[in-house]
């Protein structure tokens, strides 16, 4: 598929390196911006220990379908500037703001049919995106539904519970130490902490614990594609029946995939974070691929046949 590269502009005027992926053919086409989770990960989703590879099979996914997508590096990562410990969860969705109104501008680009997918993090910022009314359909693969503390803490239990039996019995001193970095965590007032020996994001991680994506979810007008696994252990899985029940209007359409893990791969065995060294050495899942392309393009079709006087006004 045709790759171009494309620098987002910030707010503070840093220079976020990316990818435009076009459909062949003439546009202008619908699009989205494509974000990724939390930490230091470039523009396909890959962290040193951690590479996702989300970024190249959505964007051609995508493509195929006639939707272009826009990926781009954090701050600090691959060809973008900067020093990812000192954005804040906030700064994070800032910058995918900037992403939209680059994306919306580009001149291959239909400016009234531009959409937004979200991974974990980025499902969040998602959410607020499209509550603000900057994107005319939205995908959230693995977003909870509640702050982020219950979140953190919901996936600290359940990641426990997959360990092995003789670490479970560590449980109250384990949990004991786990209250004691979060109230650290909480106590800071730096961008960056070091914490149990270990240089923390820390005005992320106080920005994302008091993060609600419950208010957000209840302010989005636009249609909505939420999906999560079942072997998802990072995100619980029944959120998903909270977001259809938040989100107002009849175009929200939920996805619990058997199998599915928060890598959006398939594991048939017993979850556990130790697998995931494994599943990263498999593609993401086709079958996610092709209803989240199936579902995108179905919307922003829509989407660009409204009039400019209806776009302006949903997005007010």
């Amino acid at each position: 598929m045709p790759e171009t590269d494309l620098t987002v502009t910030a707010d503070d005027g840093a220079m976020l390196a990316g990818t435009l992926t076009l459909p062949t053919g003439p546009g202008p086409h619908s699009a989205v911006v494509l974000l990724h989770g939390s930490g230091p990960l470039d523009r396909d989703g890959n962290a040193r220990k951690l590479p996702l590879d989300l970024g190249r099979p959505l964007a051609d996914a995508l493509a195929g379908a006639g939707v272009a997508t826009l990926r781009y590096d954090r701050r600090g990562v691959g060809a973008t500037p900067g020093n990812w410990q000192e954005s804040g969860f906030a700064g994070n969705r800032e910058d995918a703001s900037a992403a939209l109104r680059a994306l919306r501008a580009h001149p291959d680009v239909h400016a009234g049919s531009v959409g937004v997918v979200g991974h974990s993090e980025g499902a969040l910022h998602a959410m607020t995106l499209a509550a603000r009314g900057e994107a005319e359909a939205v995908v959230l693969l693995a977003g909870f539904a509640r702050t982020g503390e219950q979140a953190l803490r919901g996936q600290a239990a359940t990641v426990f519970q997959a360990l092995p039996a003789p670490v479970r019995l560590l449980r109250r001193p384990l949990a004991a130490l786990g209250e004691r970095t979060l109230a650290r965590v909480k106590g800071t007032r730096t961008d960056v902490a070091r914490i149990a020996g270990k240089s923390l994001n820390a005005r992320w991680m106080r920005e994302m614990l008091v993060h609600d994506s419950r208010h957000d979810l209840a302010a989005i007008t636009v249609p909505v594609l939420a999906v999560t696994g079942d072997k998802d252990l990072q995100v619980d899985p029944a959120d998903l029946e909270v977001v259809r029940r938040l989100v107002p209007g009849g175009d929200t359409e939920i996805h619990r995939v058997p199998d599915l893990t928060h890598l959006l791969r398939r594991d048939t065995g017993r979850p556990a974070i130790s697998s995931y060294r494994r599943l990263l050495r498999e593609p993401v899942d086709p079958g996610l691929l092709t209803l989240v392309a199936a579902w995108l393009e179905a919307r922003l079709r829509e989407s660009s046949r409204a009039p400019s006087e209806e776009r302006r006004a949903a997005r007010s």
